[in-house]
């Protein structure tokens, strides 16, 4: 892979030279506006199983399909907390904050509808806010994650505020 452009690397130069061949997105590259979608992906059985045993939930409410329809919901109810979960795993394999994430510092959350084993889920990211942070190198990103189903109804929003490495970012250091 050469062009005027690249730059030849071997495997004899050390790591550290070798660009990755993904990276994330600096604050300063995530203007308030910016919008993108994400994949999609069908939850399954398999996944309510596995979540509700993993996590505890052993609520009636996902382990009885009887109970959930006395109480007016049509199949496999998904765990709102497995739809927000989800939902976060397809934001980060867009790679958005592949190596640039600092940390997760807060968030709101609220469940629009109900969640279905067989439903297909995907994520609308919206930039909300953008700006330094009081530390040089870094900036704090707000954002409102709309998670749809295949039907593209609204089941669940939430509102992350991250730390997110800037351009002039310096590793190792801590400040």
């Amino acid at each position: 892979m050469t062009s005027e452009h690249t730059t030849e690397y071997t495997t004899e130069c050390p790591t550290t030279e070798i660009p990755p061949l993904v990276r994330g997105m600096t604050y300063e590259e995530m203007p308030k506006g910016q919008i993108f979608r994400t994949a999609r992906r069908t939850i399954t059985e398999t996944d309510l199983v596995n979540f509700i045993t993993w996590g505890g939930f052993n609520e009636p409410l996902f382990w009885d399909a009887s109970h959930a329809a006395d109480g007016g919901y049509t199949g496999r109810l998904v765990p709102g907390a497995l739809t927000y979960c989800i939902a976060e795993g397809l934001v980060l394999q867009t790679n958005v904050l592949h190596g640039t994430g600092l940390a997760f510092l807060h968030m709101e959350l609220t469940v629009r509808g109900p969640v279905y084993v067989g439903d297909t889920l995907y994520a609308v990211v919206e930039t909300t806010g953008s700006r330094p942070s009081s530390k040089p190198g870094r900036g704090v990103v707000t954002s409102r994650i709309t998670v749809r189903n295949q039907r593209d109804e609204d089941v669940l929003v939430y509102t992350p505020v991250r730390l997110i490495r800037g351009r002039d970012y310096e590793a190792g250091t801590r400040r």
